[in-house]
């Protein structure tokens, strides 16, 4: 079939359950689509391979071909994913101003997802191009923090957001969702001294990370929220903390690469959840037990 639609799910997670209700809900308006669910920590070759880290999970398939995926229960954005692609094999030519509309608002969506957007080839990580890695460099060097869009994840957008900013070439740099320019903008900003002024400062990450530990008396660090677990260990201990009438927050270490990674190192404590009081590591999900 044109479109297979793939849940990761677990049996343990009550959110997972609810997206189940979803996705019958969406294979009886879209018959033309396959919807699948594969239990994660059944096939765990099958989930490293796709890098699945959390539940529950959407990895949608074109000609056995992965074209777009969805971490977390967002049913509105499931649902809007599996119109785009079910759409998209099958669009008639009055639809062509629909599809043109719906990517305008989803380009002003990207374009304001930070306070800095870089549109860039690769990553910030891994650049796969000359002039991105160079834009990557001088946003670093000066402490900016942005975040960044891969336009080889996502050839609709490639190409839309050349239209929408009428800027033939790539990195295009965002602020406050304007359109800075490209790199020999950001290098002309830079010789003038003014790219300090346009562009938000990082926060150091040690001090980002101090903040967020001392952020509540106790601190749960974890995959998911107190509403919704991610991973049975976040489960466990969501539990227990619930069953002891402790005064909590969480953070959502999935929501967030540079803490999950960081706070690892911080602490040096490998793994998750992490529960912190007043500041302090008091250890993971086994030291609680």
């Amino acid at each position: 079939r044109s479109l297979a639609v793939v849940h990761f799910w677990a049996p343990w997670a009550p959110q997972c359950a609810q997206m189940n209700d979803v996705m019958v809900a969406l294979a009886k308006e879209h018959t033309q689509v396959s919807f699948v669910k594969l239990e994660a920590e059944a096939v765990p070759e099958v989930s490293e391979k796709y890098g699945i880290t959390s539940v529950p999970t959407f990895l949608f398939f074109k000609n056995s071909q992965k074209v777009d995926r969805l971490d977390g229960a967002h049913a509105p954005e499931l649902t809007k994913k599996v119109q785009r692609h079910a759409s998209s094999s099958s669009i008639s030519v009055g639809s062509n101003e629909t599809a043109k509309e719906d990517l305008n608002v989803r380009l002003k969506k990207l374009i304001n997802a930070a306070p800095c957007m870089l549109f860039m080839k690769g990553s910030p990580k891994e650049p796969r191009c000359g002039f991105s890695k160079q834009m990557v460099e001088i946003l670093n060097k000066h402490g900016v923090s942005f975040s960044s869009f891969d336009i080889f994840s996502d050839e609709e957008v490639r190409q839309g957001l050349k239209t929408y900013s009428n800027w033939p070439t790539y990195p295009q740099l965002y602020v406050a969702g304007e359109l800075i320019g490209g790199l020999d903008i950001v290098k002309e900003l830079e010789a003038s001294g003014e790219l300090d002024t346009v562009c938000p400062k990082a926060q150091k990450l040690e001090d980002r990370l101090k903040n967020l530990i001392n952020k509540a008396p106790v601190m749960l660090f974890m995959k998911g929220s107190k509403q919704m677990a991610k991973c049975g260990f976040s489960k466990q201990i969501l539990e227990i903390l619930n069953n002891t009438g402790v005064d909590y927050e969480t953070f959502d270490i999935l929501e967030d690469e540079e803490v999950r990674q960081g706070l690892k190192t911080f602490s040096n404590w490998p793994t998750y959840p992490q529960l912190y009081v007043k500041g302090e590591l008091v250890g993971g999900l086994d030291i609680v037990k």
